[in-house]
């Protein structure tokens, strides 16, 4: 089960950073494969290290405050919730992520890009605070495999179709996180 949840964390978080692929390639739409691998892994460096910060933070609180123990599975469940809810919210929109065109990508932007889509795996460090450390270290870099596929792929289908799937992305990451805070919050409060 811990794999098959931090993969579904993995596609749920990769959406977003998937979408802005998509819109990526309409700055770019001759992109080196060595391009579209420095993008993929800007995201995916980032949806790797959020989840360990949040982790961090979570298990620092926890080694002093033990009385929020009992609510991890409630606050992994809310903030999933929120998410994934925003996520879907943001779908139905019709809004999707893309940048300015007139912007150059360039490094810096991608950074910030990566960082935008990564904050919401800071809150994954929460979800996964039972987790021990090697677990979790685990769990983020499945996340950033699975970041770093998704974004390449995006980066490929960009070339192809535009942002035309950016939209249905996040609504399907959306749906997927919400799912996985109730998962989380069954199993932290109910066994």
């Amino acid at each position: 089960m811990f794999f098959i949840n931090s993969v579904f964390l993995g596609i749920g978080l990769a959406m977003d950073a998937f979408s802005v692929s998509l819109a990526n390639t309409l700055k770019d739409i001759g992109m080196s494969l060595r391009r579209q691998c420095l993008i993929a892994g800007i995201f995916a460096l980032f949806q790797t290290i959020m989840p360990m910060i949040g982790w961090v933070i979570v298990h620092t609180a926890v080694h002093y405050l033990h009385a929020i123990t009992p609510f991890i599975p409630w606050i992994a469940l809310g903030l999933l919730l929120y998410i994934g809810g925003n996520m879907i919210f943001t779908a139905l929109k019709g809004n999707t992520p893309e940048e300015d065109t007139d912007k150059p990508l360039e490094l810096g932007v991608l950074m910030v890009q990566g960082v935008a889509t990564s904050i919401d795996a800071l809150s994954v460090g929460f979800a996964t605070a039972t987790y021990d450390w090697l677990s979790a270290l685990l769990s983020a870099l499945i996340i950033g495999i699975v970041t770093f596929a998704f974004c390449f792929v995006g980066l490929v289908i960009g070339r192809r179709l535009g942002t035309h799937l950016a939209g249905k992305a996040e609504l399907f990451g959306g749906i997927i996180l919400i799912g996985i805070g109730i998962e989380i919050w069954v199993t932290g409060v109910l066994m």
